[in-house]
Order: structure tokens, then sequence, then C-alpha cells
């Protein structure tokens, strides 16, 4: 799917492209590395495009479905999200809720509403993550609830190797510095902006393409040996607070769940960065 065009994104990639070049990387590889290039969602609180989601929003979910273990972090609007600005399967409408903690031993889990279905509000804290504890309250206190603003984003991969691609650990890098210093990008950590991405490559976990670093907690958590389904797990979600060090949150799950909905077999890392 071809990213967004818009003078935002084509300046990022021709900053990447520049930079590339600078560091003498044949310019023909430069632009076979730029064919990965994925369309993805940025949701921050303070940016210009239209709402689509929210940080800590009320937790509503149909009466059937047992009250969540974790805080709620993200709900995204999908209806609201325009065609084509991922190239996730996503729903068409409803509302995808991302739980999960950002800490050393946080977690997570994915819930879908389908629009239409009724619902009742549930408690925003759940039991075992009260907010009168300091520990909790000080993660309370740095994810306030606030709407998530949309900005068409583009995604080369983060980290090498890639298959196929001679320049790869050195075309990372250069994405790296790239998102680094975009001044409404991933990292733009600016008092209480709160990035979200949905869709595209993702950053990193623990030193490793998300991607890989969820086949690898499948293998080892669950026994499952997977690496040549590789192409079949997408990032979902990532999330970085507002906070300086803190935790990452992923949100994984294969594009064929994703199709049909099947967000239980979704699984989350969180990356904890002290």
């Amino acid at each position: 799917m071809v990213p967004a065009v818009n003078s935002r994104n084509e300046k990022i990639v021709d900053l990447f492209r520049a930079e590339a070049l600078l560091r003498d990387i044949p310019a023909a590889d430069v632009e076979r590395w730029l064919e990965l290039t994925r369309p993805c969602a940025l949701l921050t609180q303070n940016g210009a495009g239209p709402v689509v989601g929210a940080v800590r929003g009320p937790v509503l979910l149909p009466d059937d479905v047992p009250d969540p273990g974790l805080p709620l972090i993200v709900t995204v609007d999908c209806a609201a999200l325009p065609a084509g600005v991922t190239d996730l399967p996503l729903p068409p409408d409803g509302q995808l809720l991302l739980f999960g903690w950002p800490e050393e031993d946080g977690w997570g889990e994915v819930r879908y509403v389908p629009a239409g279905v009724p619902t009742r509000e549930r408690p925003r804290y759940p039991e075992n993550f009260p907010p009168e504890e300091p520990e909790y309250a000080e993660v309370y206190a740095e994810l306030p609830p606030s709407d998530l603003r949309l900005t068409a984003d583009v995604s080369l991969p983060y980290m090498g190797p890639v298959p196929g691609h001679h320049h790869a650990e050195e075309l990372t890098s250069v994405w790296r510095k790239v998102l680094g210093s975009e001044a409404d990008g991933i990292f733009a950590h600016h008092g209480s902006r709160t990035p979200m991405l949905l869709g595209g490559f993702g950053t990193e976990d623990n030193g490793a393409d998300p991607v890989q670093a969820v086949l690898r907690f499948v293998e080892e958590m669950e026994g499952v040996e997977d690496e040549e389904n590789t192409a079949d797990w997408l990032l979902l979600g990532e999330f970085h607070g507002g906070r300086q060090g803190g935790a990452t949150i992923f949100w994984m799950i294969r594009r064929a769940d994703l199709a049909t909905h099947r967000f239980e077999n979704a699984r989350v890392l969180v990356d904890w960065n002290p």
C-alpha cells in the first residue's frame, strides 16, 4: 500500500534519502529500500489532525465481557481512521480498546467492540492497580486522559538486518536518526505528548524488531516455533508514554486474526526502559 503523500512525509523521505546518500550508500539500494515504506497512523495529544481516539478514556464493554484486569491505555475509533492511513486490515467501525501497563512487569490485551453493540462503563481503575498506591498513582499521573489526534505517517524498518538488503544495518541507522530528529514524530515528547503508532514497522523491543521479538516470545513462553511465518505477524499498536524512561507497549497480532477480529489471539510485549 502506498503511504499518504503529503508535504510532511515527503520531507521525511527526502531527509532519509539525503542522509543515506551522504553515507555513500548506492542510490539504487536506497531507492529499493524506500519501496519498503509503509503507511502508519501516528496518534498524539497535541497534533493538528482529527480526533481518532483517546488516552485512558471510559472503559465501555458489552455486558457479557468480564471487567478487564489491566488499565485501559488507548481507545481507537476505527470509523474515524481514513481509508489507507495504515496497511492493517482493521475493522471499518467500532472501538478498539488496548489495555496494558507501562512498567517492568507490564502486560496487556486487546478488546474490540463492534459498532452498535450495547455497552456499560466499567471501573477506570482495575482492582490490582489502585490509584491510591504511589507506584500506580505515578503512572496514572503521567498518562492523563485526553484525545488523540491523527497524523498520517510513514514507516521504514527501524532494526536490521533485513533479508535481501546488503546495506540494511546502515539504512536502519539512517532511519533511526531521521525519526529522532523529526519535530512531530514518535520520539518528540513535549510536555503531555503521548504518541501511539498504529501499523508500520514500529521501533524496537529490547534491541529487536517487534516482529522478531514476538516470535521469540511465542517460542519461549508458549513452546511454539514460528519463524517461517514472520510475515504473518503485524504491529497493531505501539505506545510511548510521555514520561522519560518508563516502557513501550507493543500489541502484536497475526494478519489473519486481525482480519477476522480474533483479538483474543493478540500478544503484548512491554519493553522496560528505566
